[in-house]
Parts: structure tokens; sequence; C-alpha cells
């Protein structure tokens, strides 16, 4: 049986825009998840394809661009 493909919407542009500045001033994409945690939000690999996701409750916010893999 072929497993049902889970596809997240993308990030809204303001928020993508956040999340571009923090990865351009990390120095690892470790140091990036870390500056993520610090505005509320967590990014989780799902089927290959990163999500953006709010730390507290665990809702997607949102799928994220190639570019941040």
């Amino acid at each position: 049986m072929a497993q049902a493909e889970r596809k997240a919407p993308p990030v809204d542009a303001n928020i993508l825009e956040l999340i571009r500045s923090e990865r351009d001033k990390a120095l690892s994409p470790r140091e990036w998840k870390f500056r993520l945690r610090g505005y509320g939000y967590a990014v989780k690999t799902v089927a290959g394809t990163q999500v953006l996701t709010r730390l507290t409750t665990g809702d997607e916010v949102g799928t994220l661009p190639p570019e941040f893999a």
C-alpha cells in the first residue's frame, strides 16, 4: 500500500524573511536551529523535506525552500 504524502503549505513571506535572516547570521545549521528556538520555531524533517513547526504546539507552519537544507 502506498503511503500518502503530507504536504504543508509554504511558509509565510514575513516568517521566511526572519528564517532567512537568522540563517545568514548563524555559523552552522545547528546554530541556526538553536536561534529559531528563541523565536518559538523548530525545524523537523518529514520525508526528506524540512518543515517549520511551532515549538510549543508542534503545529506545522509550512515547508521550507530547498535552500535551507
